[in-house]
Parts: structure tokens; C-alpha cells; sequence
């Protein structure tokens, strides 16, 4: 397995953010590991792993201001080799009832934390990729050169969705796995710049959200990230993929 010397992960201090961080630290090419949170302070999981490696950087991805300050503090460490992966994992879910009348302020808040946010935030440390991918030019596509991969969920899945709402009420964290539009848009885009674009489902994993009764642990899909992700090259780029690597449809 190849992996990457520098990772950025949103959302990194709980549920599958903490556990991808953690996973990242247990291999020795990995050289840094950026925690992105928004109060480091309270970040006491991450301050318990004291490893060298691992930075924790405040971002909100719901303030452009924090995207930035964040970005500098990266660029500052990174420097000229770039960075080659971000995880655009930061996310949330809001049960959202037809029958209760419009709430428009939780859709903009959902849409923008799911949906907008991932696409600032790559836009912001595009410069880092891509320098990254500048500078070994001749290194197969994948994690472990410039990436991108964006935390999805089979909802996502326009062909896939048979029952609607559901129990779960879903209908607004449907609407904002429109990151796969994204992934897709952005793997065209960037494919002259080397840069591999991905959506990765993890599963339902037992988090804050996804709740106890859900089929897998927190370490068992960061192992799943680890092994999926890591063999993934060019003829990956533009896929929405379930934790194991098998293709969904769009």
C-alpha cells in the first residue's frame, strides 16, 4: 500500500475523523497529519495521541476567514512539497419533516456545512495540491501524490433511492450529498493537474450519527479508507465508491 506524506483531515475530532487521523499516525510514511477542528482546546482525543506528526489546526468550515487562517498554517509546515491528500470529512445530519412547514435556515445549514464547505475548502488548499502533484510528476495517481476524497454516503445515490424520506427523514442530508456532483465536476476539472477526486462511502459506522446500532466501528472503516484508498489510481478519479471500492451509481 502506498500512502501519502502529508494528509488534511476536516472533522477530524470525532467519529471518522478521529479515526482516519489515528490510522494515518500507525504508518511511518506519513510525515504529517493535519487535525482540522473547530476549538482545539477541546479537542482532548487528539491531544492524547502526542505524536510529532500530528498538528491540529482550527478550521470552521462555515467561515471562508477560518478556511484561510488554516490554510496558512499548513502552507507554513508543508512549504514547497505541497500536501497530498485532503479528506473532506466534516459533516452533520438534522432530521428534516415535510409535515412540520419550511425551515429554510436548517437546509442553508446543512447544504452549506455538507455541500458548500467541501468545495471551499478544496478550492482554498487547491494551490498545496497541486504544487504537490508539480513535484513528482512521474508518481502514479493516487493518495499517496495529490488527492482529494470527499466523505459521502450511499444517500447520495440518485438511482439507488427507493424509499424516499424514509423513517429517518432524510430528505435534507439527501439534498446535500450533492458533494458527488463535486467530486465528479472537480475530477475533470483537475485531471491536466494529476489530482485525483473520490467519493467514498465509509458505511454505516457506529458515531455521534450514524448511532450505536450501526453496522461498524470507528477503526474498522478507517482500515477499510486505508486499504480502498491507497490502491486507487487514475482510473479511479471521478468514482463514488462504497468502503470496500465497489462502484454505486450515481
Amino acid at each position: 500500500m502506498t500512502f501519502p506524506s502529508s494528509v488534511l483531515i476536516t472533522g477530524a475530532g470525532r467519529g471518522i475523523g478521529l479515526g482516519l487521523v489515528k490510522e494515518f499516525l500507525k504508518n511511518d510514511q506519513v510525515k504529517h497529519v493535519f487535525a482540522a477542528v473547530r476549538c482545539p482546546t477541546k479537542a482532548d482525543e487528539l491531544t492524547k495521541l502526542n505524536d510529532d506528526r500530528l498538528h491540529v489546526i482550527k478550521m470552521d468550515v462555515l467561515y471562508d476567514e477560518s478556511i484561510l487562517e488554516a490554510f496558512q498554517k499548513v502552507e507554513e509546515i508543508c512549504g514547497e512539497h505541497g500536501l497530498n491528500l485532503l479528506v473532506n470529512n466534516a459533516g452533520i445530519w438534522v432530521e428534516y419533516e415535510l409535515s412540520d412547514g419550511p425551515k429554510r435556515d436548517m437546509l442553508r445549514k446543512i447544504l452549506d456545512t455538507n455541500a458548500a464547505s467541501p468545495l471551499i475548502v478544496s478550492q482554498v488548499f487547491l494551490p498545496l495540491l497541486r504544487r504537490a502533484a508539480s513535484k513528482s510528476p512521474e508518481t502514479e495517481w493516487g493518495i499517496q501524490k495529490a488527492s482529494i476524497v470527499n466523505i459521502s454516503s450511499g444517500m447520495g445515490s440518485i438511482s439507488e433511492n427507493m424509499t424516499g424520506s424514509g423513517c429517518s427523514k432524510s430528505i435534507a442530508y439527501r439534498m446535500s450529498k450533492e458533494i458527488n456532483q463535486m467530486t465528479r465536476t472537480l475530477a475533470i476539472d483537475l485531471e491536466p493537474d494529476g489530482i485525483m477526486v473520490v467519493s467514498w462511502c465509509p458505511g454505516w459506522v457506529k458515531t455521534d450519527m450514524g448511532g450505536l446500532e450501526a453496522e461498524i466501528t470507528v477503526d474498522e472503516s478507517a482500515i477499510d479508507f486505508m486499504q480502498t484508498l491507497s490502491h486507487f489510481g487514475k482510473e479511479n478519479t471521478g468514482g463514488y465508491v462504497r468502503r470496500h471500492g465497489d462502484s454505486i451509481d450515481y
